[in-house]
């Protein structure tokens, strides 16, 4: 069930046409809470960037699909962002949504010592879907995506962070609302609560 509080900032704001969610050390936690919330045959896409090590190969998709009603996916560099899927970045490349809302694949330098960043997708996204974007920051280490959140937030879009509270590393949070004063600040059940209900596709009850 969505917080009262958190329900009024829902309808007052809409229904997305895309999610876009990043994170770092401690997220993959995150990710296990708030996969689960996603509801099959969802209308929007759902992007995710994690940072993950260049040199491991990763199970990632693996572990997520486990615990997900969607397809989770790596994407190929031009192909449309579809509805109805989790897309999670490679390792080693940047994900980027074009305006034509498929997606590419860079290898320019790494952002806050990250490649994929969290801030290269929250911006293209932010450009790509402007006030129908909803960006989620949950835990990690460093100041990833928040200049990425404050695209969004400049552009009309919902930005949505894990309560730096409630999380083993909250660097990453706190920047995040430090630069881009964020609508909604909670902690992951309600997160995954706001989830369910925008990927059911429609405004609480």
């Amino acid at each position: 069930m969505v917080p009262a509080h958190l329900s009024e900032m829902w309808r007052a704001w809409g229904v997305p046409a895309a999610i876009v969610i990043g994170g770092s050390a401690g997220s993959i936690e995150a990710l296990g809470v708030l996969m689960p919330a996603l509801v099959a045959g969802a209308a929007v896409p759902v992007v995710v960037v994690v940072h993950l090590r260049p040199s491991e190969p990763t199970m990632l998709p693996l572990v997520l699909a486990r615990r997900c009603a969607l397809p989770v996916r790596i994407p190929d560099d031009k192909q449309p962002c579809s509805a109805g899927v989790v897309w999670l970045a490679p390792p080693d490349f940047h994900l980027l949504v074009e305006l034509d809302r498929s997606f590419a694949l860079s290898l320019d330098e790494p952002v806050h010592f990250s490649r994929p960043a969290i801030d290269s997708l929250f911006m293209s996204a932010a450009d790509a879907w402007g006030p129908s974007l909803v960006a989620i920051v949950l835990g990690g280490a460093n100041r990833d995506g928040a200049d990425g959140a404050r695209a969004v937030r400049e552009r009309g879009g919902l930005v949505v962070v894990e309560d730096p509270a409630t999380v083993e590393f909250p660097v990453m949070p706190a920047a995040a609302i430090a630069a881009a004063d964020p609508q909604i600040v909670a902690a992951r059940p309600a997160i995954a609560a706001l989830l369910a209900e925008m990927t059911a596709g429609g405004a609480p009850s």
